[in-house]
């Protein structure tokens, strides 16, 4: 179990950088035909379907993740109820879509709106959710590879076309709509293929609306639990440059991003790694092995974590190559630790998305986005920039743990997960982490040691006791 928890983690969040360190080469080679007018294109279009592509699955993993677990053997029947269903929705979708870009679209790009338009509609109109029902029953069946390869190989043609289409055909910001519609399409034709044949999941376009209309009853609720990744992770940049706070400032706290980005990214893989597995210690009534698989989880990340920032000092002036940059390691600290909320965020996150009482997430993910936005608001005019950090810090805080007070949870959960432990624990890594980062390297290596063995012991303490629970 632990094996498979790491190995799957592992595969989940090593993929995308393949993608993202050949991206490194890439920039030497496109940015030459680029102007600032061209990333400002590219990154409102990419940042308005991105706020609006919850919406194009409206919460229905849930539903998929529970029939798999609680259906095993009839799950595909509901499973091509919802394929089908969203399948229809995809047509209101890509008319919502269309007409949000229609008025999004920057003047200085409005000759090529239509096409920028049609690029990102037809890859919905022509698949669908075919890649979100593909990688959920991959990852239900903890086949990460499968995700992985398409990652590894869609990501790599959308950087080679990137090429192509703006250093050799010089097409500016219109190159990387193109290199970005061709591979999501291909991507598409993927899943298509194995999942109708392979797997007999064909949509059912005459669904059973009273299986829907109950599905969307437990999965709408779960829309804006999504959407708070986007106010926890993004709103703070928008809410800077309406404050009129200096775009050299906005780029300091980008900067101090750069570890908590990772830890980001690796929290995602570490979701798709330890859901199947918690739902299945559910399904099994074992929710001990559930906790501990948390547990072993918070540990690893309490050792990451700890150790990234203790030597962050050392990190940032070896990535950062401009001495204003490489100061902004002790809001790079706050940020890291703050991503130490989801491991624990799993415990009473999966056991609710589990028992379907979907409806009370609003009041831990929404609230927490809500908190952070109207706290970035207040502190920001006050203490500029780098309070950004600590109102990340104390959201993420927030929502990693006010799930376990919920009533909700306390009803549908008798196992104790002693939260209170662990988020004082986290605060107080964080502040030795701010302290111990100034300490000479010597005296860092020998923490870094000591830090390491003692992890290591509590991950094999709670290995073995999995072991005996099975």
């Amino acid at each position: 179990m632990l094996k498979k928890l790491f190995s799957h983690t592992a595969i989940y969040g090593l993929a995308p950088q393949v993608t993202r360190f050949a991206s490194i080469f890439a920039l030497p080679i496109i940015t030459p035909y680029l102007t600032p007018l061209d990333f400002g294109v590219y990154g409102i279009i990419t940042a308005v379907t991105g706020a609006i592509s919850v919406l194009g699955t409206i919460g229905l993993k849930v539903i998929l993740t529970n029939t798999f677990f609680k259906s095993t053997h009839q799950y595909k029947w509901g499973w091509r109820q919802i394929y089908g269903f969203l399948m229809v929705w995809s047509i209101p979708f890509s008319v919502l879509t269309a007409c949000i870009l229609w008025f999004f679209v920057p003047h200085e790009a409005i000759d090529n709106r239509l096409e920028i338009i049609l690029i990102n509609v037809i890859p919905i109109i022509m698949f669908g959710p075919t890649s979100f029902i593909g990688t959920t029953l991959f990852q239900l069946k903890q086949i990460p590879i499968q995700i992985a390869v398409r990652s590894i190989i869609f990501g790599l043609m959308t950087i080679f076309l990137n090429i192509h289409f703006i250093a050799e055909l010089k097409l500016g910001y219109m190159g990387w709509f193109y290199s970005t519609g061709i591979a999501t399409v291909l991507n598409q034709a993927s899943y298509f293929i194995p999942l109708n044949f392979k797997y007999g999941l064909r949509p059912i376009f005459n669904f059973k609306w009273r299986y829907i209309r109950k599905s969307l009853a437990i999965s709408l609720p779960t829309v804006p639990h999504y959407y708070s990744a986007y106010l926890l992770d993004t709103s703070d940049r928008l809410i800077m440059k309406t404050l009129n706070i200096s775009t050299a400032d906005i780029g300091l706290y980008n900067a101090s991003n750069t570890g908590a980005n990772l830890f980001r990214q690796l929290g995602t893989a570490a979701g798709y790694a330890i859901g199947p597995m918690m739902n299945a210690s559910y399904k099994e009534g074992d929710d001990v092995k559930a906790r501990n698989l948390v547990f072993l989880l918070q540990i690893s990340y309490f050792v990451l974590t700890f150790t990234v920032t203790i030597w962050l000092k050392e990190i940032f002036h070896f990535l950062l190559k401009n001495k204003e940059l490489q100061t902004t390691y002790p809001l790079g600290i706050v940020l890291i630790m703050a991503y130490n909320y989801r491991p624990m965020y799993f415990g009473s996150n999966n056991k609710i998305f589990y028992t379907e009482k979907t409806k009370n997430l609003l009041k831990v993910t929404f609230t927490a986005g809500v908190l952070n936005v109207v706290a970035n608001f207040i502190l920001l005019p006050v203490y500029g920039y780098q309070a950004a950090a600590y109102t990340t810090f104390f959201s993420l805080m927030y929502m990693g743990y006010a799930g376990y007070f919920l009533k909700v949870f306390k009803q549908i959960n008798h196992i104790n997960y002693y939260p209170l432990v662990w988020i004082f624990a986290t605060i107080g890594l964080m502040i030795s982490s701010s302290y111990i980062v100034e300490f000479s390297p010597l005296i860092k290596i020998a923490i870094t040691f000591f830090v390491v063995i003692i992890g290591a012991i509590l991950i094999g303490r709670f290995s073995i006791e999995q072991k005996n629970n099975r």
